[in-house]
This record gives structure tokens, sequence and C-alpha cells, in this order.
């Protein structure tokens, strides 16, 4: 590898807090000026400022993200979880200490190092007891998270005892009949938790029939507010939100990995051809029903959520409008996505698992070259811009959904690009 390729280790320290973010919040995005397409080993054209870490192979690359990671993993492990494991303010996966058990997770699932699914076993622990008395049931922002994760975590070090103790934790939670649907605090996210632990425990861990009485309120909620353009509606706080985190899309994210009647396939369907028929003429997606703002191009609000939904709808539904579909909402993320934020929730983490979703719907290099682009601009510039107050650092801004834990995440995901899931979302 030519040394001038080798960029210095990424390490976060102090990062700017959001009061010195300069940004004006309509100038949300950085300008596109990356090249199309450039082919590995070649030189980027001489009228761009590209980086040169897009002309390495992408093992090359990849290896060069995947230690950024894991020394980055080891700050963001400092600064949430300190060296003793004191006790936690915010356990949750979004914003709090599980978010940083996530990721550690994900760090031993990468390099099969003993030492990280010990620690994330110890800070399951202390989420567990920092959740005592909390009413919240999903896996992003609840009980659900800490079981569910608890459990899984609990199997890969073989304490039966433990994963056994998490999973009667987790059939024990009771759901509120005045829950709402969507996927942050609601029963989409409650299901996702039971989802992620079938997936990673057996199916039928949680019962079918249990998922089953979930699923039938959400169809149930969503039909009560049906429009006559659309089979299903919900409300999030007087609000018909149509994102990821809230709203429409990011129901029938989770509905489409439940097992359907023919007739709510149907109303799935035709839920989601209802958000493509009326989304923007720029291509990208309102946050809220009758919303006329086009402005939000976030995993949680716009077309990033919506195209990981619509890739897997064409996956579900086989149907090239959703492929179709799924492409053109991407195109949105590639010209207005480079956002001057960095997490995944809102930001440009999450916004290349777009491209990434992309590449294992499409198999087109293409997409794989644009979610390297992306990852490369992190890689070289977001420390620069976040201590220049020019990009956002997050709220919370070690944290797995705000901060820099979600960019950690992406890198070690990049390893293995064909494998990469948006965290707590795709399965």
């Amino acid at each position: 590898m030519h040394p001038s390729h080798k960029l210095p280790p990424l390490t976060f320290k102090n990062l700017t807090t959001p009061s010195t973010f300069k940004t004006q919040m309509a100038d949300r995005f950085f300008p596109q000026n990356m090249p199309e397409f450039i082919q590995e080993q070649d030189p980027p054209p001489p009228e761009t400022t590209t980086t040169p870490l897009l002309s390495l192979p992408y093992n090359s690359f990849s290896d060069q993200l995947k230690q950024a990671s894991f020394n980055l993993k080891q700050t963001i492990v400092v600064e949430t979880w300190g060296n003793n494991g004191e006790r936690l303010n915010d356990y949750r996966v979004y914003t709090g200490a599980l978010g940083t058990a996530f990721l550690v997770f994900k760090a031993y699932q990468v390099s099969h190092n003993k030492k990280d699914l010990d620690l994330c076993k110890d800070i399951v622990k202390a989420c567990h007891s920092a959740s005592s008395g909390s009413s919240r049931v999903t896996f992003l922002c609840g009980l659900a998270g800490v079981y569910a994760l608890g459990a899984v975590v609990a199997k890969q070090a073989n304490d039966d005892n433990l994963c056994d103790y998490y999973l009667t934790r987790f059939r024990e939670i009771k759901i509120p009949k005045d829950l709402p649907n969507e996927l942050l605090y609601g029963r989409a996210g409650y299901l996702w938790a039971c989802l992620f632990l079938n997936k990673n425990l057996g199916q039928n861990t949680i019962s079918s029939t249990h998922m089953r009485t979930i699923t039938d309120e959400i169809m149930r909620s969503g039909r009560r507010l049906r429009t006559k353009e659309c089979p299903l509606m919900y409300e999030w706080h007087g609000k018909r939100y149509w994102g990821a985190a809230h709203g429409l899309v990011g129901i029938m994210h989770v509905l489409m990995s439940m097992v359907l009647t023919e007739d709510e396939l149907k109303d799935v369907k035709g839920t989601i051809l209802y958000m493509i028929k009326n989304r923007f003429p720029s291509g990208n997606y309102p946050s809220s029903e009758g919303s006329e703002s086009d402005r939000l191009v976030h995993w949680c609000h716009g077309a990033p959520g919506v195209a990981l939904t619509l890739a897997k709808a064409a996956k579900v539904f086989g149907d090239e409008e959703f492929y179709k579909a799924a492409v053109e909402a991407g195109e949105v993320v590639w010209k207005r996505g480079l956002l001057k934020r960095v997490g995944i929730c809102h930001g440009i983490s999450g916004n290349t698992y777009v491209f990434l979703a992309l590449y294992r719907l499409t198999g087109d290099i293409k997409f794989l070259y644009r979610a390297k682009a992306f990852a490369a601009f992190l890689y070289e510039k977001s420390r620069m811009l976040i201590s220049q107050g020019v990009m956002h650092g997050g709220d919370n801004p070690f944290s797995l959904f705000e901060g820099v834990g979600g960019m950690a995440y992406l890198f070690m995901d990049m390893v293995e690009p064909l494998e990469a899931r948006f965290p707590a979302y795709e399965l």
C-alpha cells in the first residue's frame, strides 16, 4: 500500500458540544462533488478533491476502517462506560450504554475477542440495573433491548443460565394497552426485539402466537386510521409520521418480517405504494402526512429510511416498482445525504447503509462504491469538521444512534458489506 494512502489514527476526544455547531439548519448537507464512480486502483480525476482512499482496493480500504473502528470503540467505551462501570444515567440502545454494548458485541463478532464479549456482558448487566422500574418496552429505548441483547450475548458466552434469566424477563414484559405502534417507543419496536431473539437464538424462542397478538393490534390500529388511498395509517403524538423512527415506513419494515395473511400483505403493499405515489417531485419523502417540507434526508425522516424499507419490499413482494423506487430513493441520498451530522439516525453514517442495502439488493458495484465514498468522507474529515463546529457530533456524541458510536459500527460493517445491516432496523 502506498504510504500516502495511510491516514493517522481516528480518535475522538472532547467532541464539540451542540452549542458550537455553526451550520445553519437550512444548509443541511455538504456539496456532493465526488465522482460518480472510480475504478479501484485508478487515481481520482484531477479536477476533483476526492480522497485517494477511493482508489484503494476494497480490502485495503476496509482494513483501515476496521482498525479505525476498534480504536474509536475504545474511546467510546471510556466515555460512555468508564473504567469501572459507574452508575448509568441512560441505559438505552439509542443514546445510552446499551448502544455501547451493541457496538462492543459487533466488535466481538468481527474480532472474536473474548474480552469484548465479557465487557458486553458487564455493560448489559449494568443496563439491567439501571432499567429497573422503566415502563419502556422497545428494543431501541426500553426493556426489550436489555433482555434481548442480554440473552443473545449470554448465549454466545455459553452461559445458559444467564440466557434463560434474560429470556424469562423478556417474556414477563407487559405491553400497555395504550402503547403507540412506532419503532422507537411502540409495538413495532417490541416486535423487532422478538425478531432479533428468534434470529439469533432460534425460531419460536418468542412464540409465533405471542407475536401474532402484537401484529394483530398493529394491523387493527392501522386499519382504524386508514384512508381511501392508504390502507394503513398511524399516529404518534397526534401526527401521522411517515419515517422509520416514528411512522409508517418503520412499522411496514417490521410487519414485512412477520407471517401475514393475504389481506394483511395486501394492506402493507398498498401502504408502501401509497408512499411512493405521494413522494416529493425530488424523489424525497415527506416526514409526515400532508407535509410540504422537502428538507429531511435522514433515516428517521425522509428517503434513507424509506429506501431501506423499499429494498426489503422488493425482496418480499418481488415487484419491479419497489426495486425501482428503492434505487430512486438511493439517488436522493447520494445527492443530498452527505449530511452535516455524523450519526446513524440523522447523519452520514446512517445514510451510508442505504448504499449497502442497495448493493445487496442489486449486486451493482456502483452502490458499494457509494458506500465507500460516504465512509471515506467520514473517516478522513469527520473529526476535523466536528472540532471546527461545521459538523454536528450529536447531542449524545458517543452514542450509537446520535454520535460516533454509529460511525464505528458502520466501519465494522464495511468489512463484510454483503452482511452489513442497519443496527436495530435491518435483520
